[in-house]
């Protein structure tokens, strides 16, 4: 089996564990790390007996691919770099900041052959794979994905940072345009906003209510999805997927549930993810996620803060001015 050289550009939280699963993985050899903080890079490093490197740009003669887990805003530049080099890349969610710089990277790595992958974990969850063939018709979708505040992805707001990911699924299950889009959101914690709503409504008159939050006292992940016949209840945490059907029973002739529960508590996500990038690496074939998943994903989250923000702006003017979020954030 081909050795497939890979490197990680930017070792932060996430990026130190796509280092961790590269550097374990067989057939697969971690070329480099590279992050802006040198004692970062060095320590990931010697966790996973590889290279460190300050200047990403250093990386890329080594390497066959790279994971891209930088700030969003550097994603465009640090991706161009990589399909210049002719490098496959996996870029962490969201795509870009914006779609022309999406549409960008999609024709540059078309019209080089090049893999662009992008990190939308959630899409790898054994549960969401094992829900697949259980869909028929979704009528109705209902999500939440709440969590406690962590000091770090704050450099986007919370529907750029979570509500992409549900977004991400709906678009993959409903083969329909998206029609409206009904939003609310607010800033709580930070001046972006923590927690929002979406009512997605499509032209098949399937209707998704998604609410996210990072400022919640408990952690929560989970899609409930209604359709003719059968109920799914989908938990990301648990990978656990729950379908509820109904049956002809002797009970006042009336039907009666059938509850069916599969959990897949020992699959790994981001290895699975990881994994999948490679073997199209080396393989050539199109990711799950792609590029133009990505950039779909993106376009209707960013319509999302659009609308968020002409909201908030509207509700600052009757209140004569903008609250100050600087104590609440570094208090």
């Amino acid at each position: 089996m081909k050795q497939i050289r890979v490197g990680v550009i930017g070792v932060g939280y996430l990026g130190r564990f796509h280092a961790q699963k590269y550097a374990a993985m067989e057939g697969v050899d971690l070329a480099g790390v590279a992050d802006v903080d040198a004692g970062r890079a060095e320590e990931v490093a010697r966790e996973c007996d590889t290279s460190a490197f300050t200047g990403y740009r250093q990386l890329l003669d080594r390497i066959d691919c790279a994971s891209i887990v930088v700030p969003t805003v550097h994603h465009h530049r640090v991706a161009l770099d990589c399909i210049e080099r002719g490098i496959d890349i996996l870029v962490e969610k969201p795509i870009t900041t914006t779609v022309e710089e999406a549409d960008d990277l999609i024709a540059r790595a078309d019209a080089n052959d090049l893999i662009l992958q992008v990190g939308h974990l959630e899409r790898f969850n054994p549960a969401v794979l094992a829900m697949q063939p259980l869909l028929d018709h979704p009528l109705f979708i209902e999500a939440h994905r709440i969590s406690v505040f962590k000091n770090r992805g704050t450099d986007v707001d919370v529907i750029l940072d979570l509500m992409i990911h549900d977004i991400d699924i709906i678009l993959s299950i409903i083969d329909a345009p998206l029609e409206t889009i009904h939003t609310v959101g607010a800033p709580v914690i930070t001046p972006l906003t923590d927690i929002a709503n979406a009512r997605l409504i499509f032209e098949n008159g399937c209707t998704a209510n998604v609410t996210v939050s990072r400022i919640s006292m408990d952690n929560m992940r989970r899609m409930r999805i209604f359709q003719p016949g059968r109920y799914l209840s989908v938990d990301f945490s648990k990978k656990e997927v729950m379908s509820i059907t109904l049956r002809e029973g002797a009970r006042n002739g009336q039907p009666l549930p059938e509850i069916r529960k599969h959990g897949f508590a020992d699959q790994d996500v981001l290895e699975l993810e990881l994994a999948d990038f490679i073997t199209n690496v080396r393989q050539r074939t199109r990711p799950l996620v792609s590029g133009r998943e990505g950039r779909r994903a993106l376009r209707v989250a960013l319509e999302v803060v659009q609308q968020v923000n002409e909201n908030r702006a509207r509700i600052e003017k009757i209140l004569g001015g903008r609250p100050d979020f600087a104590g609440l954030h570094h208090g």
